[in-house]
């Protein structure tokens, strides 16, 4: 199974954490961390009093089940030291599945694709940058085609730091 993981940090070393992450997600069992996008600078959605994001985005290649895929992000947020304080609130690491190829999927605890993931140009642009003809498995349209119809609302700025795969 292709998966993509979105990644995210506004707390302390946002690089570091977001580094820290992806060697996690890459010592995941049975999972392959495929490709990693560019690191972008991000304004904050929701409570926007906080300082901005770095977010990414990650593929990987998993012989795990998307909730078996769910449970290993939640654990490497809990040992990253990711609190759950406040909703859309500063975060020290945020690990969002997004898409798998399998499409849809319904779950106690888990939707996919992403339910917000269409309204998030954080994700959308990394997204893009590691498969421009990524499609969207509800609509049926590209992600491109989704992310023109968010204008440009919201700032997405290539962080001068690249990911080391």
């Amino acid at each position: 199974m292709i998966a993509y993981v979105g990644l995210g940090s506004n707390v302390g070393d946002r690089e570091a954490m977001l580094r820290a992450a992806l060697d996690k997600l890459a010592d995941m069992p049975s999972t392959a961390l495929a490709r990693v996008s560019s690191f972008y600078e991000t304004e904050p959605l929701g409570t926007v009093d906080q300082p901005w994001f770095l977010n990414a985005v990650a593929e990987l290649d998993s012989d795990l089940s998307p909730g078996q895929v769910m449970w290993n992000l939640q654990r490497i947020e809990r040992g990253l030291g990711r609190v759950r304080n406040e909703r859309w609130g500063p975060r020290t690491i945020d690990l969002d599945l997004l898409l798998v190829d399998e499409g849809v999927v319904e779950e106690p605890g888990l939707t996919l694709p992403h339910p917000e993931l269409l309204n998030r140009a954080f994700v959308l642009v990394p997204l893009i940058e590691i498969d421009p003809l990524l499609k969207h498995p509800v609509s049926g349209e590209t992600l491109v085609q989704h992310l023109a119809k968010l204008g440009d609302r919201h700032a997405v700025n290539r962080a001068p730091t690249e990911p080391r795969t």
